[in-house]
Formats: structure tokens, sequence, C-alpha cells
């Protein structure tokens, strides 16, 4: 299994969440405790996203947990 398969959904509700919500991506990694490049990893299929991190992302944007596994 790939890392882009294992971090399957989030990485795209993420990127949707930021967008929407007029957010920098590295606003959005300080926030989360997150260097910009690790942030960028974990959305661009280059590191696992773990269960920690979804929900220091989620604080960082706001959302639920929940938002970020909605297909």
């Amino acid at each position: 299994m790939s890392i882009a398969e294992c971090n399957a959904i989030v990485p795209g509700n993420v990127a949707r969440i930021i967008e929407k919500s007029g957010l920098k991506q590295n606003a959005v990694a300080e926030r989360a405790g997150f260097s910009k490049q690790a942030f960028s990893d974990m959305l661009n299929g280059r590191k696992i996203i773990k269960p920690c991190d979804v929900i220091a992302i989620s604080d960082a944007l706001g959302v639920g947990v929940n938002e970020l596994f909605i297909s």
C-alpha cells in the first residue's frame, strides 16, 4: 500500500477547506505545529498522515475531524 493510499481522502479535503476558507497552507501548517515542508509532504503523499496529525490539522482549520474524511 502506498503512502497516498494510506492518506486516502484527507489531503484533498484539507486542500478544499483551505481554499474555501481563504487560508494559506503555510498558516495552517504553523497553526497545526508542522513545518511548511512536513505539511506539504503530508498533502502531497510523501508522508503518512497519522491520527494525531489529523486532529492537529482539523483544529488548525477549525473543523471537526470527520470533515476531513468525507468523500
